[in-house]
């Protein structure tokens, strides 16, 4: 279904504000959704394209909210524009803030910077400013359901075959009032991850906003007492002078931050030195641009940026680029270990897969923009829609 330029009553932030944009304009904007994963391809009065991807779940609601929100500000713009279209359609929307708006924008932002590195021939790593090369990761565990025993097992059989040295695994119950997936199984977690991996594993966990102040301090010594470096949202993440009690009162960096995607939100968050890491989801919060903003500001306040990336669909390979972009990358990557019973929509999105891991490593290659192409299956089965810029 084509959607009219002007489907919203919006005006092109060109004439709006009577700046003259350079570079090809853009004159379609297309999406490829299933309710969980949705694929962006903008396309420029050349004949140039570029793919990006909104945020996953809730795709094809994310899809609807770019067509009528963020395409009639940006069809007709010069690709040289992309900075001020981001930065203008939070204000030509102020009546409509939220998650939606940005998760909307990141599929404009990612899409026209694969435009840019395809166009330039370099990867946009290279364009953000940095170089192309390895970033180490971590395994990252998203379940709950399961045992201490297995987890750990799953760790060990993980870093036997891919190398990895850093491993991370939930405690608490997800908004969890200070209740645990089942009685003592944080208390358990804990030290038989460490007994499993060794006294030389990077050891984290994800609390995902399970816990009070007082329950998080109490788990924070443990994590302590058994050598873990990372907490991940111990409080309600909303809740940030929770989060910045915990913090004060531990010496383990404490992290936070990746619902986050309003950017006055995050300079409070960094005011309040509520967290230790910063770890924007760059789909949730709005694209590259605003992303690289989230991470300058941490930078300028001596804070390392490790962000949140807990699928591998498109999110986890802008992370790699952004890890070898930004000034104050974090110890590593993460990187989800769930398989297709887990995720089974991760399956066959890519023509290539970008997520080799070696020794416990992934790699940013030199291949323009993204380097990634979506499959011609997943495109056939998608609901399809688009919004095109007037002849």
């Amino acid at each position: 279904m084509t959607q009219p330029y002007s489907a919203s009553g919006a005006v092109p932030l060109r004439a709006a504000s009577g700046a003259e944009d350079t570079g090809p304009r853009l004159t379609r904007i297309e999406t490829f959704t299933t309710p969980l994963v949705g694929f962006v391809r903008v396309t420029t009065e050349d004949g140039a394209s570029g793919w990006g991807q909104v945020s996953p779940y809730n795709a094809d609601i994310t899809c609807q909210v770019l067509h009528r929100q963020v395409a009639p500000w940006a069809l007709g713009r010069g690709t040289d524009a992309l900075e001020e279209v981001i930065a203008q359609i939070p204000e030509r929307e102020h009546k409509y803030p939220g998650t939606y708006l940005c998760r909307a924008m990141a599929g404009l932002d990612t899409a026209v910077w694969d435009w840019r590195g395809k166009v330039a021939g370099l990867p946009v790593c290279t364009l953000l400013g940095g170089t192309p090369g390895r970033v180490r990761a971590y395994a990252s565990s998203m379940r709950r359901d399961i045992s201490a025993e297995e987890e750990t097992r799953r760790m060990q059989a993980l870093r036997d075959r891919h190398g990895f040295d850093a491993f991370k695994v939930r405690v608490g119950a997800e908004c969890g009032h200070d209740r645990d997936e089942w009685p003592g199984r944080t208390e358990a977690i804990i030290p038989a991850l460490r007994r499993a991996m060794g006294p030389e594993a990077s050891l984290l966990v994800d609390a995902n906003s399970g816990f009070s102040p007082e329950r998080a301090i109490a788990v924070g010594g443990l994590l302590q007492d058994h050598g873990f470096e990372h907490f991940e949202e111990p409080c309600p993440y909303w809740e940030m002078e929770q989060t910045a009690r915990v913090r004060a009162a531990l010496d383990l960096d404490v992290a936070g931050g990746e619902q986050d995607w309003d950017l006055v939100n995050w300079r409070r968050m960094i005011a309040l030195r509520a967290v230790d890491i910063v770890q924007p989801d760059i789909l949730y919060v709005g694209g590259m641009i605003r992303a690289m903003q989230v991470a300058r500001m941490g930078d300028a306040a001596g804070l390392p940026c490790t962000p949140h990336a807990a699928n591998l669909s498109l999110v986890t390979l802008f992370t790699l680029h952004l890890l070898r972009a930004v000034p104050n990358p974090g110890r590593y990557l993460e990187f989800s270990i769930e398989g297709p019973d887990y995720y089974p929509w991760q399956e066959g999105l890519f023509r290539n897969d970008p997520y080799t891991v070696t020794d416990g490593h992934l790699t940013v290659t030199d291949a323009p923009g993204w380097g990634v192409e979506i499959t011609a299956d997943f495109l056939a089965r998608a609901t399809y829609h688009s919004s095109e810029a007037p002849s």
